[in-house]
């Protein structure tokens, strides 16, 4: 889509490339005027009425073009193409006035408007980085939490293991100890009937 200062002088140089396209139309026109009044101040007696009503009839020259004969157009077509010229050519600026106002509203909208995403964009970024700060230490906390409860299972492992190895040593022991106190006793017992046998003999 082309900038609006583009459309502005693209605009421009087609006015003048159409005013300078009647340039001549404008020159023929001077050219007859001072014809005109020429004539009528060198005829003598002639009545300024009849020279507003008669047509020279001497071809008009024009710079840039070959001469054009007197059925060229007339003043007042010349008149009305000049004045339909100047009414198009205002009408143009007025709707390139009308179309550089909004352009300049639009572009001051949009400046104010990337202003305040700028500033959004901003804090945007900086709410981010703190986020981003703040997830990079909740994984460190996970992962040195997730280290300590794998220590601390491994430790519980291990004293799992210490307490069951107890236990069966306990077990064992009193196993041992039930049967030295069984075959002590058992021995005592023996030791003891010993003695009343030997006791009824004395």
């Amino acid at each position: 889509m082309p900038h609006w200062t583009e459309e502005y002088t693209a605009a421009l140089a087609a006015r003048d490339r159409r005013e300078k396209a009647n340039i001549a139309i404008y020159n023929a026109y001077t050219q007859l005027a001072d014809r005109t009044a020429s004539s009528r101040a060198n005829a003598p007696g002639s009545d300024p009425r009849d020279a507003q009503r008669s047509t020279p009839a001497t071809p008009i020259t024009d710079p840039k073009k070959q001469p054009t004969s007197a059925s060229g157009p007339s003043p007042q077509d010349v008149l009305a193409s000049a004045r339909a010229d100047l009414a198009e050519a205002q009408k143009s600026r007025t709707e390139l006035q009308e179309r550089l106002t909004r352009a300049t509203t639009d572009l001051e909208r949009l400046r104010k408007r990337n202003t305040s995403d700028e500033k959004r964009m901003n804090a945007m970024e900086s709410e981010i980085t703190h986020l981003q700060l703040r997830l990079k230490d909740r994984e460190e906390e996970l992962r040195g939490k997730a280290k300590l409860l794998e220590d601390f299972q491994d430790e519980m492992a291990t004293l799992n293991l210490q307490l069951n190895m107890a236990e069966e040593r306990t077990d064992r022991l009193q196993k041992e100890n039930k049967e030295l106190v069984d075959r002590w006793m058992a021995r005592m017992g023996k030791e003891a009937d010993a003695m009343n046998d030997a006791s009824k003999f004395s």
